[in-house]
């Protein structure tokens, strides 16, 4: 008896596994989500995240033109941290250039500075850096300890002294005492309203399928774009609700000061959340179930995570992944709410990301409708 008993508990349970491989088989989006994270998150670790950035975006601002000039330019360069995309025509452009985020590093060789040099007077060369991310600016600061004593080492015409010829004064500009949190924090505010608002709008529609209530709701004199704008205008409350609340946290637990203007921050916060959402009902238009909304959330949010600079440097990622990086939400909003809250960026700095936010809202919302009327067909 104790042998049938067993057989029919292992007929039972290999009756429940065929059921439950058939129902697999069945959901393609959760078989192709349980292959496809694993291997996104391998590729994006091993290929994508550097935590030692190189070539980063610098700009140099040239009081004079020298040949011993060009030679320390071409020493910063060697180092690989640096690569010199911008020459700026004056120290104004030159504060906007780090102030826009167009580069990360300033250099400023002054005028006279050849001059002073051969006279050994120990002239001083200016690097001014972007510290409001302080791990891409650190490894970089770090690399111009070794500059004095290898920019001139092929010009004979330059004594070799102690201390050294030039001395390099580096100044890190809006976040000068590294500290992490005034980092993190506004970095938090984007990750936090991402995944919300993704979650929240993902599974709009599939929650109307599954309670039996989309038949009523397609019977009402209502066009897919006025469903969309309903459903989604709640939750811009609740983000906009939940974006004060980080912040506030943040001045009163963390200092984290915030430069800009706050109707500025308020504005391209809302639109920030109107294209979290959009993506959110894209997805839920797409999903049949609640299962598939959440898992197409998921697979969406890990990229924004990993690619838009908050927890890896951007500037250190390869070409192909800023690439990516630059069509997702997060990336774009990282910089606006970092500009605004450290450096006191106004909208003229910031309209290139602005503009990114309202080419992807309306795209995930042209998405969304079309997909909506194929569902009412």
């Amino acid at each position: 008896m104790r042998g049938d008993g067993m057989v029919m508990v292992l007929r039972r349970v290999g009756a429940m596994l065929i059921k439950e491989v058939l129902q697999l088989r069945r959901d393609r989006v959760s078989l192709a989500t349980m292959i496809t994270i694993p291997l996104m998150q391998l590729l994006l670790f091993g290929y994508a995240i550097n935590t030692q950035p190189r070539n980063l975006p610098t700009a140099v601002l040239l009081q004079e033109s020298s040949d011993i000039g060009r030679s320390i330019l071409r020493a910063m360069e060697n180092t690989r941290y640096f690569k010199i995309v911008r020459e700026a025509r004056d120290e104004q452009e030159f504060d906007h250039l780090l102030q826009s985020g167009a580069v990360l590093f300033g250099i400023e060789i002054p005028a006279n500075f050849e001059r002073d040099l051969r006279r050994g007077d120990r002239p001083a060369l200016l690097v001014a850096a972007d510290a409001t991310d302080p791990v891409a600016a650190g490894s970089a600061l770090a690399a111009l300890t070794t500059l004095t004593r290898t920019a001139l080492l092929w010009d004979r015409s330059i004594p070799e002294s102690t201390p050294p010829p030039f001395e390099v004064r580096t100044h890190a500009r809006y976040n000068p005492a590294a500290v992490s949190q005034l980092n993190i924090v506004p970095g938090l505010l984007g990750t936090i309203l991402t995944l919300t608002m993704l979650i929240y709008t993902a599974l709009a529609v599939t929650r109307e399928t599954e309670r039996g209530t989309m038949e009523a709701l397609l019977a009402m004199p209502i066009t897919p774009v006025e469903i969309m704008l309903g459903k989604i205008a709640p939750y811009v409350v609740i983000g906009f609700l939940q974006a004060t609340l980080i912040i506030g946290a943040g001045v009163l637990l963390f200092a984290v000061p915030i430069f800009g203007d706050l109707v500025l921050l308020a504005t391209l916060t809302t639109l920030f959340i109107a294209t979290n959402l959009s993506v959110g009902y894209t997805f839920s238009t797409l999903a049949q179930n609640q299962l598939q909304a959440m898992q197409m959330s998921m697979m969406f949010f890990l990229p924004n995570l990993l690619l838009s600079g908050f927890l890896f440097p951007y500037a250190g990622m390869p070409d192909w992944a800023q690439v990516v990086g630059e069509a997702l939400p997060l990336t774009h909003y990282l910089r606006i709410v970092r500009s605004i809250m450290l450096k006191g960026s106004t909208l003229a700095d910031l309209h290139y990301d602005a503009i990114a936010l309202v080419v992807l809202m309306l795209l995930a919302m042209t998405i969304a409708v079309r997909r909506f009327r194929r569902t009412l067909d």
